[in-house]
């Protein structure tokens, strides 16, 4: 049985479908962003603001490469997962990547805290430039790609556990 990766935008709730998804599916649930905060000892945004994006991204990239699980792993990534080659294929290797994919609009929406909330972008720099220059990278590493838009966490859940099985498996 494989590992259920999930990519995406942040807010686009890679986090609460990958709690869901490991408890429907008695999964293991792992956050790279909270391994992140646990081996810096600080906040994201605190290391975004202190040390800068590249170091940020340094720190993503060590803590993805981290991740051990060989099967039977829900493991959300941050959304700026993407930007580290070397993160991506380690994830690919015993992992099927999903990315979820949500309008910007909505995307927006959702992302009242953005000063707050750890987003790998640089100062001045607008979430539809973000979104703009990873939205390539998510389609080429997502295996396969599930449209959030309008659509509850249960359905969603619902979407990848199917996916997940019509694959060939076991989940």
């Amino acid at each position: 049985m494989r590992n259920i990766v999930l990519i995406g935008m942040p807010a686009c709730g890679k986090s609460t479908i990958g709690v869901l998804l490991a408890k429907s599916l008695g999964f293991e649930f792992v956050d790279t962003d909270l391994i992140i905060q646990k081996q810096e000892g600080r906040l994201l945004q605190e290391i975004i603001d202190t040390d800068g994006l590249d170091a940020f991204c340094i720190a993503e990239e060590r803590a993805i490469l981290s991740v051990t699980e060989e099967s039977g792993a829900i493991i959300a990534t941050g959304g700026s997962a993407v930007y580290s080659r070397t993160a991506m294929l380690h994830l690919k290797r015993n992992g099927l990547v999903y990315y979820l994919s949500l309008p910007e609009k909505e995307i927006e929406k959702r992302l009242y805290n953005i000063t707050s909330r750890g987003i790998a972008m640089r100062r001045g720099e607008t979430i539809e430039e973000v979104f703009a220059r990873r939205r390539a990278l998510y389609e080429e590493y997502g295996d396969i790609t599930v449209d959030c838009g309008g659509k509850t966490m249960e359905e969603i859940v619902a979407e990848i556990t199917d996916c997940h099985r019509a694959a060939g498996i076991n989940a």
